[in-house]
């Protein structure tokens, strides 16, 4: 998250700050988690970057700055928390 940031990178731009941070991923590991985090709605594409010949590479963007995660799931109708 810290290296998408503010602004919006592009897949290269995230791997690239990765490995500053000398978090060594692959790209297909790379593309794997960004493409779990698109799924679950915290971050989002937002546009394509055209290079050379080849497909165009993907601009990310966070979709939130902020997650709530509920660690207790409830019953719904009645208001009471399972344990």
């Amino acid at each position: 998250m810290d290296c998408i940031g503010e602004d919006a990178k592009s897949t290269k731009e995230i791997q690239e700050c990765l490995q500053e941070h000398e978090e060594e991923m692959s790209a297909s590991c790379l593309y794997y988690h960004l493409s779990e985090l698109k799924k679950a709605g915290i971050i989002a594409v937002a546009g394509y970057k055209e290079e050379g010949g080849g497909a165009p590479e993907k601009i990310w963007r966070l979709k939130s700055r902020r997650i709530v995660i509920d660690l207790l799931e409830t019953e719904k109708g009645n208001g009471s928390d399972r344990s």
